[in-house]
């Protein structure tokens, strides 16, 4: 299972934030200050060593964090596709900030010695995904492995649980908040799916331009030729259904939002009877192939 096409093509947030966070790791590791830089009650109440909210946000505190970590921001930018990057953004600063808040109120009233210090890192962001990948992301493939049952999702949740458990109580308190905030934000408190940030700050990080591996991209194909992924879709399933109606403009524009190229996207809600969840499992088997 992926996220849609490789890259970070159409997902600038996912890209800022996964940059960030290996440039502070490494930065912080080479003067050997990583394992000081987890959230504090007491360093940013009663301190006010403000700063650690900020560098606590980006900086693991270990690489194999931040490879897990990276790795699951990575997977998770289909959702900056999905609902686009001001949107995004918001889910973002709603998680992080949420979390935040949760983290501060669990050291202050569990009173444990073991949490005076919890694990660095974007772990608000990263379990808040992991409830809209429990609802939103459907299932593609299943296999057996003797007799457990496992699907295309499952390593995600063996990333994420293996990051979670990376530091015990210190990594699972924000690995919960996390997954909390998550929750608040789709069950729309204070309709705050609602709200979007002024165009230029979601536009300033498209702005943002990093080195893309493997060069410039290639140019688009011609509008009306048919992608590779169009033509994989007609292989799979043969031609186009001659009953079904045609696809709506907005399930069309929510897959061409999550990656995937428009003639394609109406091919697969062609084929899936407009039904949107089986046209994302179509065009991802397309992919695999």
């Amino acid at each position: 299972m992926n996220g849609g096409p490789s890259g970070f093509n159409n997902a600038p947030i996912t890209r800022t934030f996964v940059v960030a966070c290996c440039l502070f790791t490494i930065l912080f590791g080479i003067q050997g200050r990583s394992n000081k830089l987890g959230f504090s009650y007491q360093d940013i109440w009663r301190k006010l060593q403000l700063w650690k909210l900020i560098v606590s946000v980006f900086a693991f505190s270990s690489t194999p964090e931040l490879m897990f970590g990276a790795y699951l921001l990575y997977y998770f930018r289909v959702f900056e596709r999905q609902i686009g990057s001001n949107k995004y953004s918001v889910f973002v600063v709603f998680s992080l900030v949420v979390s935040s808040l949760l983290q501060l109120f669990a050291q202050a009233f569990l009173n444990d010695p073991a949490l005076n210090m919890l694990t660095s890192g974007p772990y608000g962001l990263i379990f808040s995904s992991f409830v809209p990948f429990f609802f939103d992301i459907p299932v593609s493939t299943r296999f057996r492995v003797t007799s457990i049952s496992f699907s295309d999702k499952s390593f995600i949740y063996l990333a994420g649980l293996q990051l979670l458990l990376s530091s015990w109580k210190r990594s699972i308190i924000p690995g919960l908040c996390g997954i909390l905030a998550g929750s608040l934000y789709r069950s729309n408190v204070l309709r705050i799916r609602r709200l979007k940030f002024p165009e230029f700050i979601s536009s300033f990080f498209s702005r943002l331009s990093f080195p893309s591996v493997g060069g410039t991209s290639p140019a688009p194909p011609p509008r009306n030729a048919p992608t590779f992924a169009a033509r994989q879709v007609e292989a799979n399933y043969g031609g186009p259904m001659s009953s079904a109606p045609e696809p709506p403009e907005e399930s069309i524009a929510t897959l061409v939002s999550m990656g995937f190229d428009r003639n394609s996207a109406r091919q697969a809600l062609v084929h899936a009877r407009n039904d949107i969840n089986a046209a994302t499992n179509i065009l991802l088997e397309s992919q695999a192939h």
